[in-house]
């Protein structure tokens, strides 16, 4: 308890202190070689789900300014002792004892303190902690009021929807085996699991991908089940000539090259991270020419010839996706939304050169916000008067305006996180 508290702390803090990545926090040496790895990532990823109510229970409960690794070993403490089965005392005395191998032995009387005091006031502490929105929804202030004002009635269940749980969601490699067959197999394994989409399973208790049948053969791939509407909006055929931009990790190029045979090439400015669409193709037995570049760059990767279909998953704010990735909401700032509408412009206007006359060209973003989404289409359209926007046709089950995916509840249909995609069509 004890060490899973600390290191949960501490990749806490490094995401909240230093504006760290959570997977970048949870990859250290200490984390992975620690045989409660489970247990540290399951409260390092349900603090930052709930940080803004934690956070204001410490305010309200601690009598002084505290240090950052002592109120950060707080906050997990606190999630502990409101959203987990683990017994109270057992909470507060290994918050105690990790305090004092934190290097902070003189605050241990501090954390035992403020822990046991939520204790004996929980109700009326929460009360009082609610009344802040922060604390209510668990996101910036800022965030909070830019949904109220995009979505209105909506913006509570959107919130809350970004605070649940995240689905085990796969899409069956349909060069592998068809759906059906592959629900059998977990079936036969004693797994869970039912249909979602076109060609999608939700595993009903999440577990280690690895530890699923067919996982080294390629039987599937792990997929939001709103990312897997983007590969076949797009209508790619056999012989087409496709363009996936921002392509890592994969998951929309591995879907790409299993929907249809033709000459796909994938684009990523990022390296490393192509090297992991590199891993997912070979696990799929999939084919794809990876390039390493800015794909808005054209003049540094384009040969001139013309693509009949591109995807544009572009870089965002990743709002639509906090579900899965929490610390987004505490990384993220108001002002990196102007950012990326610049990035966004920019990787639009770049390649629809280079789409062919009556090509198509999908717009994909995994953002709930206006400024990322129909706002940026709006403006593009109006700067090229050869686009026009088609109009998009989505299961029944999915509720979406506009082209606007929005992150719903587990208790939906169609389970899935919040998307954006406009589909243009180069006249």
């Amino acid at each position: 308890m004890e060490r899973a508290q600390r290191l949960a702390a501490r990749a806490v803090q490094a995401v909240v202190a230093d504006g760290r990545s959570l997977s970048f926090a949870l990859s250290a040496k200490r984390v992975e070689s620690s045989p409660d790895r489970a247990l540290i990532h399951e409260l390092a990823y349900g603090t930052l789900r709930f940080l803004g109510q934690l956070r204001a229970i410490v305010r309200l409960v601690a009598d002084r300014p505290l240090d950052e690794s002592v109120e950060a070993l707080l906050w997990v403490s606190l999630y502990q002792l409101l959203y987990t089965r683990a017994p109270p005392h057992a909470v507060v005395n290994g918050a105690v004892h990790a305090t004092a191998r934190s290097g902070k032995s003189s605050a241990r009387g501090l954390t035992n303190a403020v822990l046991r005091s939520f204790l004996r006031r929980r109700d009326a502490v929460l009360a009082d902690a609610l009344r802040d929105p922060e604390a209510r929804f668990s996101y910036p202030r800022w965030w909070i009021e830019r949904v109220q004002d995009e979505y209105n009635k909506h913006c509570e269940a959107i919130l809350d929807a970004g605070n649940q749980r995240p689905p085990l969601a796969l899409r069956v490699n349909r060069r592998a085996m068809a759906r059906d067959a592959y629900l059998g197999i977990l079936s036969a394994h004693g797994i869970e699991a039912h249909p979602i989409g076109r060609g999608g399973v939700i595993v009903s208790r999440p577990r280690p991908v690895a530890e699923l049948p067919g996982y080294c053969d390629g039987a599937f791939s792990v997929q939001d089940a709103g990312a897997q509407l983007a590969a076949p909006l797009l209508g790619v055929e056999n012989g087409m000539r496709v363009l996936d931009a921002c392509a890592a990790p994969g998951g929309k190029t591995t879907h790409l090259a299993e929907l249809a045979t033709g000459e796909l090439v994938a684009i990523d400015v990022d390296g490393d991270r192509l090297a992991r669409v590199t891993e997912n193709l070979e696990r799929l037995k999939l084919s794809a020419r990876l390039i390493a570049a800015d794909a808005a760059d054209t003049s540094s990767w384009w040969d001139g010839r013309s693509f009949d279909r591109i995807l544009i998953d572009a870089p965002c704010t990743a709002s639509g996706v906090v579900r899965r990735h929490p610390d987004i909401k505490w990384l993220r700032r108001e002002s990196d939304i102007a950012a990326f509408a610049a990035q966004q412009d920019r990787l639009l206007d770049a390649l629809w050169g280079c789409l062919a006359d009556g090509g198509k060209m999908l717009y994909a973003t995994c953002s709930i916000f206006r400024r990322e989404n129909g706002d940026r289409i709006e403006a593009f359209t109006a700067r090229h008067t050869d686009a026009q926007r088609e109009p998009l046709v989505l299961p029944g089950e999915i509720d979406a305006e506009g082209g606007q995916v929005l992150p719903v509840g587990p208790d939906a249909e169609h389970n899935h996180d919040g998307f954006f995609y406009a589909l243009l069509d180069k006249r």
